[in-house]
């Protein structure tokens, strides 16, 4: 298959259509088959491609923006849309975006410029029936390793919510929160801190994940007279105080990174006492948000729930002797890192199934995919004759329809003879 010139290769990309203003009375239509292509998007990986087909005669369904890409017959639509999803089409398209973050664009002109390989139509049917069964074989796969995933959590989610006997064994204790130790709310957020002689680290929700803190967007706040009260201790486990409900109370241990970091009040703390050790703590709040028990107590605002440093205080706590909490505690590490090296290997056959994808495609549009038949009408003729087509419809004089006769205002209708 080889590439025709720039100027043949050419996809016409000069149409552009708004997807989805339903406000406005004449809305642009797209046709059926054409190509549409999302123009805002935050990443290209998560970019919009897709053919027209059966969307209400045309008419916008949606508020995203698309380009319509038309090959006037040139070219298969799906053949198109295939080519669209190459990686290094993606990627130039990311790099060639321009706008604010989250409302990026690819501009007209890099569609535009886009040169594809032009196959004969013959071939073009044989790559994209090609293409399309073995992408299916790779969904399948995808779709396995899915339900491999969910399986993954599934397990760690029944790893620590079985940890705790329930009834509980006769030695064991259950107390609430506050009697375990201590609880405390982060300090809120005001403008006049955002600078002072006292700046610290602090963490919020968007840096505490479940037994995970991330430290990688730390922002810092004024905390002079506060006496060291808002401080975190190497030890101290935070939860999220409003989350979706499903993941509230969302827990982690402080293990002095950033060092002499501070909290928000979208955090609460709990230190525990002496009796009790941080990974125990953190397994009891683990149990409690995978099974609910966080969002009974929960107030929800505005589809975010919440869980007030008083409300968590009254919640139970389970505890065993200390020797007893070491070995579950230990016992329920080793399953779950069991759980993230099968977890590490399922997303690297994951990335083999996306090079797979990279390699089909690449294999689609350098003529390696199928083979090449030489009774097929070159792409050169069927090109020169659309062409030809395409000029004579613009010297083509347009027959204008007849007036139709105007009739006479009521009351003026003219009177037979």
């Amino acid at each position: 298959m080889a590439a025709v010139e720039a100027e043949t290769g050419r996809i016409n990309a000069s149409t552009h259509v708004r997807y989805g203003d339903l406000k406005n009375k004449s809305l642009t239509r797209f046709q059926e088959d054409d190509v549409l292509f999302a123009k805002i998007t935050p990443c290209m990986e998560n970019g919009k491609i897709a053919v027209a087909r059966g969307l209400l005669d045309g008419r916008a369904l949606g508020s995203t923006e698309f380009h319509v890409l038309r090959s006037h017959g040139a070219v298969l639509s799906e053949y198109l849309m295939h080519y669209l999803l190459q990686r290094d089409v993606r990627v130039n398209a990311e790099q060639n975006m321009s706008g604010a973050v989250g409302q990026r664009r690819v501009p007209r002109p890099y569609l535009e410029s886009l040169e594809v390989p032009v196959p004969p139509l013959a071939e073009q049917r044989r790559i994209v029936a090609e293409i399309e069964q073995q992408i299916n074989h790779i969904e399948a796969g995808e779709e396995a390793l899915k339900v491999s995933f969910q399986k993954i959590d599934e397990f760690r989610k029944s790893v620590i919510c079985s940890a705790i006997p329930d009834p509980l064994p006769d030695d064991w204790e259950e107390v609430t929160v506050g009697e375990a130790g201590k609880v405390d709310l982060g300090r809120q957020r005001h403008p006049s801190w955002h600078s002072g002689p006292e700046m610290k680290p602090y963490l919020r929700v968007a840096n505490v994940f479940e037994d995970r803190i991330d430290t990688s967007d730390v922002k810092e706040m004024d905390f002079s007279n506060t006496e060291d009260k808002y401080t975190l201790k190497e030890g101290d486990v935070l939860l999220n105080e409003g989350q979706s409900p499903h993941l509230l109370g969302r827990p982690a241990i402080y293990h002095g990174e950033p060092e002499g970091a501070a909290f928000q009040n979208t955090l609460i703390r709990f230190r525990p006492s002496l009796r009790i050790t941080s990974e125990w703590a953190l397994l009891v709040f683990r149990r409690h948000m995978h099974t609910g028990r966080f969002m009974k107590e929960s107030r929800i605002t505005t589809n975010i729930a919440h869980l007030s440093a008083a409300r968590l205080k009254t919640v139970e706590f389970p505890f065993p002797p200390e020797g007893t909490q070491e070995s579950i505690v230990k016992q329920v590490r080793r399953q779950l890192e069991e759980a993230d090296r099968m977890e590490a290997e399922l997303r690297g056959v994951t990335k083999g199934s996306a090079d797979l994808r990279a390699a089909l495609l690449n294999a689609a549009f350098t003529g390696a995919l199928v083979p090449q038949d030489p009774a097929d009408e070159p792409a050169s003729v069927l090109l020169d004759r659309i062409r030809a087509e395409r000029v004579t419809a613009k010297k083509a004089p347009r027959k204008r329809a007849p007036r139709k006769p105007r009739s006479a205002p009521p009351g003026q209708e003219e009177l037979p003879q």
